[in-house]
């Protein structure tokens, strides 16, 4: 489906609308083919009201018997029954309970518990340990950033070709997306997981730009079924996540989302690629080697931020857009 890009003509796509509602998903893009089946439904509930889809989001994750940091059983409660001064994460591996506002950011935060329910709990539980030791000071410290950036702006980059991953670390856009275009789906492919760039997805731009995340995956995962490939993908990471290694920023490569074969029909022009200020050069040259973390090897770091409520901290917001 063609499309305009929103704020395409400036450089870095800055000019942006009015920030998007329910009605603006359109679930035929690729990025939301994974979460459309229940996306579509919770959809329909959220534009009859707040009260609809924190229903429909329950009784999904009855059925589901999902659990989170510390085994805890999946349950979605609204923002404001958040305590006071109390940790996101640390609520969640506590209780289970998901504070959840009626705004696009956390209906696609709770889609990703659904999707990749261990990567979750992953970072739910390491993030909630850091608080555990460290408790809730003026900044999130540098591991926890990284953390809330993979939450909120990955995605998976599954690749089975050393060459693609390489490509991807060192900014070689012309290698990754032209050269060995005809990789793509059968070599290598994209998951999105973070729930921020979902949300940016929804009025999608030239230069929105996700953090990601490189997971070698063996010779049979692409003759494998969706779920099985999931399911792969959901354990690889959260065992890399939680084998308590060092994490931070260096271990992501940045990833203009609209460049992946498929995802824009503008990109079938090589010339869409030749925009420097997009498809920039790498600032820090890395050996191809450098970096590994179990399934995750890095390119570039990326800054990040987050926020927090007055009543307690609230799913945090990514700010990083197009710094590749």
């Amino acid at each position: 489906m063609s499309r305009s890009l929103s704020g395409a003509d400036s450089p870095g796509g800055a000019r942006r609308r009015a920030a998007p509602g329910f009605a603006d998903i359109d679930w035929t893009q690729p990025w939301f083919a994974q979460v459309a089946g229940r996306g579509i439904r919770w959809q329909q509930a959220a534009l009859r009201g707040a009260a609809g889809p924190l229903r429909e989001m329950n009784a999904d994750a009855a059925l589901a018997q999902i659990t989170t940091g510390r085994g805890e059983r999946l349950a979605f409660i609204p923002q404001d029954a958040l305590p006071p001064d109390t940790a996101y994460e640390a609520h969640i591996a506590a209780t289970g309970q998901v504070p959840t506002r009626h705004n696009l950011h956390d209906f696609f935060n709770a889609l990703s518990w659904f999707q990749f329910p261990r990567i979750k709990a992953a970072l739910i539980a390491r993030g909630s340990a850091l608080v555990d030791a460290l408790g809730v000071g003026p900044t999130r410290g540098g591991t926890r950033d990284a953390l809330t950036v993979f939450d909120e702006n990955a995605v998976l980059f599954a690749c089975g070709d050393v060459a693609l991953g390489a490509a991807l670390r060192s900014f070689d856009w012309k290698t990754l997306f032209i050269g060995r275009r005809a990789a793509w789906d059968e070599r290598c492919e994209v998951c999105c997981f973070g729930h921020a760039l979902l949300e940016k997805l929804v009025t999608p731009y030239k230069a929105c730009t996700a953090h990601a995340w490189i997971v070698d995956v063996p010779p049979g995962y692409f003759s494998s079924s969706r779920a099985a490939r999931d399911a792969f993908l959901d354990a690889t990471v959260s065992r890399a996540l939680l084998e308590g290694t060092e994490f931070n920023g260096r271990m992501f490569a940045p990833l203009p989302v609209l460049g992946i074969p498929g995802w824009w029909p503008g990109n079938a022009a090589p010339s869409f690629y030749d925009d420097a200020a997009v498809f920039r050069g790498g600032r820090r040259a890395r050996p191809a080697g450098d970096g590994k973390i179990a399934a995750s090897k890095a390119g570039q770091a990326v800054a990040a931020s987050a926020v927090s409520a007055a009543g307690g901290e609230e799913s945090p917001d990514s700010t990083g857009q197009g710094d590749g």
